[in-house]
């Protein structure tokens, strides 16, 4: 299980910008270690591809031929068939950050997932976590014996969810389609149906919605439309359909560990989004921002001095993106009084729903696409102003990367000084109580920092490889690069060109900690080969770095 401690939040309201997610919630896939070597993994998995595909020839019919009373279950006062319910097995592998060159040891764990009716075409939705990093994954019908291997077809990490595809048709067969409903309201029942830990058989538990509000995902670092309900989320319940009304109400993901039957479950607005992304975008582009910051309006002498009329409401505009499209439409201090159609409170909500619900303001963007724009009504010194502004990629501001998923870090090691991109799972090396345990200063610029610049990376020297080219620094880390023979540096390909490239007789680095690191150029040229040999680094850069950048 994923747990993550809470994060200091900033006290205006984000309309963009993503950081860390709060851990009073946990993901809720289950897992258990697996010490291999990378041969033995290897090894493991072809044997498991080799039994899954024999599997073909002994088959049970009898699990086909089954009635459909023998293969339901009554949810909700509704007769459900239990086909489409799926169990997940996935082996995953990470990257060791502080070694970026070396993965991990592999993990096993298991997670829930249900077969949807996509447009005619039945497909599987479970959890992005339960998939993040894999190498391999298999799925169990609910009724068959037998697994089957799997692939993931899409995957969008901030909303914490995959798709995915098995080609073999025997699959498919007989399987009846679950289908998308709608957000339940207050106190409706529903029921949580998947494959917690404690058994392999399928599990429901019943509950009741208690609230519909955005809130942190765990996985994605973002915050998204999530509804709360009192049914049992536990480890392995992840990715598994909630059901109303015999039709899926939303997916399991997480709950609140410091609490006793609080769970909460992926709706079907992100639910669509997520489906709809996968159709109009090459690659999946997530849910959009504005890329502002916002404040709320609530204290009577901040909207008088920003010429606020008594039936004016809204949120001041307090910081924008210099990377948003918004830098040229809006400007410091506007007051965002309209979104579209949505009339925008002082306190940043905006009505969801005809019984009255509210939720913060940035669910109007989440329900719209990149290649979209938003209307925006506006006061700017107390003047009206309706304005478009398109939308902007949400990862692509922040300056300190949070999703590394399905990917491997980017490295270069001269002179035995490794020196790597700084991400957000770097920190996580430092274990679950990394916001504590990790160095301050780079979790506040990891939690904080925005870039600048599109090409804009912090560059961190992670250790040093002691060597005696490099004696007397070996005790050098997580020191950020500022510079290198005095020219300021802007991410890793840019160092790593220029070390390359060096005609000076030295090396100097320049860190922050007031630190500077001089090495002689022909020196640790000629070591560099007799390091990496002797650590076993398989190459002085991350293969990131070898490709040509320039397109084309």
């Amino acid at each position: 299980m994923l747990s993550l401690h809470r994060l200091p939040k900033k006290t205006s309201i984000s309309s963009g910008k993503s950081n860390a997610l709060t851990s009073r919630y946990s993901s809720v896939k289950s897992s258990h270690p697996r010490w291999n070597s990378t041969l033995s993994q290897i090894a493991e998995e072809t044997r498991m591809k080799n039994e899954l595909q024999s599997d073909f020839l002994n088959r049970d019919a009898e699990s086909i031929n089954a009635t459909e009373a023998d293969r339901s279950v009554i949810i909700n006062d509704r007769q459900i068939t239990l086909d489409p319910m799926i169990k997940v097995f996935a082996t995953t592998a990470s990257p060791n950050h502080f070694l970026p060159w070396q993965m991990k040891s592999s993990r096993d764990s298991t997670g829930s997932g249900f077969i949807f009716n996509n447009n005619g075409t039945p497909g599987i939705l479970t959890n992005a976590h339960v998939v993040a990093n894999q190498t391999f994954v298999s799925v169990r019908r609910h009724g068959l014996p037998n697994r089957f291997i799997a692939k993931v077809e899409s995957i969008g990490h901030d909303c914490d969810i995959a798709m995915l595809t098995v080609e073999d048709p025997f699959f498919w067969k007989g399987v009846q389609p679950l289908e998308l409903g709608d957000v339940p309201s207050l106190q409706d029942e529903v029921s949580v149906v998947g494959y917690p830990t404690g058994g392999d058989n399928i599990s429901i538990t019943n509950g009741v919605v208690s609230r519909i509000e955005l809130s942190p995902y765990v996985h994605g670092a973002t915050n998204l439309l999530s509804i709360q309900i009192d049914a049992a989320i536990n480890p392995g319940n992840s990715g598994g359909p909630v059901i109303q009304d015999g039709k899926v109400a939303g997916i399991a993901f997480q709950n609140l560990p410091t609490a006793e039957n609080i769970g909460f479950i992926i709706p079907v607005p992100i639910i669509k989004h997520f489906l709809e992304d996968k159709i109009r975008n090459p690659r999946y582009m997530g849910f959009p921002a504005l890329g502002v910051q916002c404040q709320p309006m609530e204290n009577p002498f901040l909207r008088k001095f920003f010429k606020l009329k008594a039936e004016d409401t809204g949120l001041l505009v307090t910081w924008i993106s210099p990377l948003s499209k918004a830098k040229n439409v809006l400007q410091l201090d506007d007051v965002i009084t309209k979104v579209d159609q949505y009339q925008v409170a002082n306190d940043g909500t905006v009505r969801f729903s005809d019984r009255g619900d509210r939720v913060a303001f940035d669910h109007v963007f989440h329900s719209k696409f990149l290649d979209q724009s938003v209307n925006l009504k506006i006061l700017r010194n107390g003047e009206p102003l309706e304005v478009n502004v398109s939308l902007t990629e949400r990862d692509t501001m922040n300056l300190v990367p949070i999703h590394t998923h399905d990917s491997r870090p980017s490295y270069f090691v001269h002179g035995g000084l490794v020196f790597t991109k700084f991400v957000q799972p770097y920190l996580h090396e430092y274990g679950s109580e990394w916001y504590n345990s990790s160095p301050r200063r780079l979790s506040y610029i990891a939690l904080n920092s925005d870039k600048e610049r599109a090409e804009q990376e912090v560059v961190i020297l992670a250790h040093v490889l002691a060597d005696e080219v490099n004696w007397g620094y070996n005790t050098a880390c997580n020191l950020i690069v500022k510079k290198f023979n005095g020219i300021p540096i802007e991410n890793l390909r840019q160092l790593s060109r220029l070390v390359e490239q060096n005609k000076e007789p030295h090396l100097r680095f320049d860190l922050d900690e007031y630190m500077v690191i001089i090495l002689d150029a022909e020196t640790t040229k000629a070591a560099n080969k007799r390091i990496l040999e002797k650590y076993f680094v398989p190459s002085a850069k991350s293969p990131d770095l070898l490709q040509d950048p320039r397109p084309g």
